[in-house]
């Protein structure tokens, strides 16, 4: 089968320091979201502030009360006023933090959804782990932002702009001082927490591209051992934990200069404000009921503005996911249910002109494909390596659109059929057939949309002659083949494709060098399968054995994506020289 090198993705435009509001809002309204718990966590979240700005006000006439008899009832207030804020709040935060359980794991279904219905051109250029740390990470990201930062925003808005402005009815000198106060410690604040944004963007890049990394290697670990890669990739590896580490030590010194400077700011004002009052208190301006109240709102005023703060930060952190999000949910998807559904039973499938390039500018890899495969013909594909031979299977099966020219089955073009019904009719059978993690039952019934019985799943097995294995095995058709089959060999793997291949019952069948990759025992027997699943089909096979090409009814040689001849093995022979050097080359015949 052949290979190709995707092309690089081309990199989107970073995302600016400006958040997307709108696009937040349409991405947050994409998963239907339980709004009602964001609504009733909020009002509560506003009822336990309310609470919490009542209590210095009371504390306030209970403390210019303590020289003559205590006000009990007072004392009782305040003490209930703390205790239902700090139960309020409780039920305020189980709730939006339900309501930001239920948005991300609906935003992760639909970008899970997203995801498996992409076209298979997108997987050619992103690497798996990129978009599992964009299914994990960045909604994990928003969902911070939704759940925790934006409601304790409101709640801490709410308590700052109401402290102050108690503050100020109380005494509007004093205040002053906090409305001077509070913005020169911001600005004092906005250049680090601008670069930690931007810190926080590189993290999670890089937490991207590491976990992309880690999962292709340790998918093709067998590679890694048997090329003797493991210092290799353990530099490899080490390199990007390294350079993990330098963004989080980046990230951990702004985040301990940040907190700090804000603590010492506050600090500042905080005793810069209790010496002038003090001075007020003993010229008898101020009586100390006030000076304790004031205070109160002093300390409910420093935990808003480090929220506030660390707000703007994790705004800054969500943009950057959304933005990527959102990337991922504009990308085209394949349309699996539009168009008729049709048998392509007794129909003649062909390539009318075809050109084809992996991308919109790049090399073609066929030029004016032409090809007809009857009803219940075996068709074979011969040529060399990378000639296109795989891309022409990649067509058929849809998975890539022709730039040109058109694939049809009885004269209609494929691109009006439904797509799964299509491919529910097409069995495709490659050299390295993949298989999942999972059970061998699991594996013959993957994605089948009815149940199948043992008896039926044995049946299927036994025309493969694949059931003398399965039956050895301590769990039968339970048994599991690990992660990408390795608990069964490659001949068992091949074999269980092609069972797989019969319970489909496909009107066409794909094999691509079905078993170029096998010992002779092993061939003989998945070609014995195969000539049983061939039997009443259209079969179009890419070649490497020449009793293939011999007993195929039509062969096309494919050469640098455009078919050089056709015919018989006997015709070709007769007319193409490079097929017949080809032949010589490869078969040596």
């Amino acid at each position: 089968m052949e290979r190709r090198i995707a092309a690089p993705r081309t990199a989107k435009q970073r995302p600016s320091g400006k958040f997307d509001v709108k696009g937040f809002l349409h991405l947050i309204r994409q998963t239907k979201p339980k709004y009602w718990q964001l609504w009733i966590g909020l009002f509560l979240g506003l009822i336990a502030t309310g609470a919490q700005l009542a209590v210095p006000k009371l504390a306030q006439a209970l403390i210019n009360g303590l020289g003559h008899a205590m006000n009990r009832p007072l004392l009782i207030g305040v003490v209930i006023l703390f205790v239902v804020s700090a139960v309020v709040s409780a039920f305020s935060g189980a709730l939006l933090g339900f309501f930001g359980e239920n948005v991300v794991a609906r935003l992760r279904e639909t970008l899970w959804q997203k995801l498996v219905r992409l076209r298979v051109s997108y997987f050619d250029n992103v690497k798996t782990g990129e978009m599992t740390s964009r299914l994990v990470n960045d909604t994990m990201q928003i969902k911070n932002l939704l759940a925790n930062s934006c409601p304790q925003m409101v709640t801490s808005l709410l308590q700052l702009v109401g402290a102050l402005v108690i503050m100020l009815l109380m005494d509007w000198r004093m205040t002053a001082i906090m409305f001077i106060a509070v913005p020169l410690v911001m600005l004092v604040m906005f250049p680090i927490m601008r670069q930690s944004s931007k810190i926080g963007h590189q993290r999670q890049d890089a937490m991207a591209t590491f976990s992309g990394e880690t999962d292709e290697t340790l998918s093709e670990i067998r590679l890694v051992k048997s090329s003797n890669a493991e210092g290799y990739e353990t530099k490899t590896g080490t390199q990007q934990i390294q350079d993990l580490y330098h963004i989080g030590l980046r990230e951990a010194i702004y985040d301990a200069i940040a907190s700090p400077i804000m603590t010492a700011s506050m600090l500042a004002v905080f005793v810069g404000v209790l010496a002038y009052a003090a001075v007020r208190v003993s010229e008898g301006t101020m009586n100390m009921g006030t000076l304790f109240s004031f205070m109160m709102y002093l300390f409910q005023i420093i935990g808003p503005a480090g929220t506030l703060a660390r707000f703007f930060t994790d705004l800054s952190k969500a943009n950057g996911s959304t933005e990527r999000v959102r990337d991922l949910l504009n990308e085209p998807e394949e349309a699996l249910d539009t168009g008729m559904a049709q048998s392509v039973s007794h129909a003649t499938l062909a390539m009318e002109h075809v050109d084809f390039a992996y991308e919109d500018d790049g090399q073609p890899v066929l030029r004016d494909v032409n090809f007809e495969a009857k009803p219940n013909t075996v068709v074979a594909f011969a040529g060399p390596s990378g000639g296109g031979k795989s891309t022409i299977f990649g067509l058929i099966e849809r998975y890539y659109s022709p730039t040109h020219g058109r694939v049809t089955i009885g004269g209609a073009d494929v691109q009006d059929f439904n797509l799964s019904d299509w491919r529910s009719q097409i069995g495709y059978v490659s050299q390295d057939s993949a298989i999942m993690a999972g059970t061998i039952r699991h594996n013959l019934t993957y994605g089948a949309d009815r149940t199948y019985t043992d008896e039926e799943l044995w049946h299927v097995l036994q025309l493969a002659s694949a059931d003398g294995f399965v039956r050895k095995m301590a769990d039968g058709l339970d048994t599991q083949v690990g992660e990408r089959g390795v608990k069964v060999s490659g001949g068992q793997r091949q074999r269980l494709a092609i069972a797989r291949a019969f319970l489909r019952d496909p009107k066409i069948l794909l094999l691509d060098e079905a078993t170029a990759s096998l010992d002779s025992e092993s061939e003989a027997m998945v070609q014995q399968a195969l000539s049983e699943l061939m039997k009443g089909r259209t079969t179009l096979i890419i070649a490497h054995r020449l009793s293939t090409i011999v007993d195929a009814d039509n062969i096309y040689f494919i050469e640098d994506g455009h078919v050089s001849g056709h015919g018989t093995h006997h015709e070709l022979m007769d007319s193409l020289p490079l097929y017949r050097d080809y032949v010589k080359i490869q078969f040596k015949d």
